[in-house]
């Protein structure tokens, strides 16, 4: 079973990330500094493909929500509540794809999926992503 994963970029603008094996706190680590090179190195957005994750634990949640938190300006966040009263932000810059139904049934009752958009497969995660 592996526990790796790897970085394919796409179409410029969307890096994917492909995940394969459990996001546990062996690849949390791993997972944050490749989200954190994709920023450095001026990606704005950023897809996990959760295709082929067996497992997500509390620290692969930690990791999502550490990603989620960096790509997400606080500041555009705020200003979009105050524009946007009682309303729920959805990233557009940090999305998921193609969870299993175990891993999607884990991003829901953790409550990631309020504010992290999940489409069923990557074209349709990919075309989300502002022109």
């Amino acid at each position: 079973m592996s526990r790796s994963f790897e970085i394919r970029p796409t179409e410029g603008r969307v890096t994917i990330l492909h995940l394969t094996g459990h996001l546990d706190g062996q690849v949390e680590g791993q997972l944050i500094e490749s989200a954190r090179q994709v920023q450095g190195s001026g990606g704005r957005f950023l897809l996990l493909d959760l295709g082929r994750l067996e497992m997500l634990t509390s620290a692969g949640l930690r990791a999502l929500h550490t990603i989620y938190k960096a790509l997400t300006p606080q500041e555009e966040h705020d200003a979009w509540h105050k524009e946007h009263t009682g309303k729920v932000f959805k990233s557009p810059y940090f999305k998921l794809a193609g969870a299993s139904p175990q891993v999607h049934y884990v991003l829901s009752i953790s409550g990631f999926l309020q504010n992290i958009p999940i489409f069923p497969d990557l074209q349709s995660a990919l075309d989300s992503f502002p022109a």
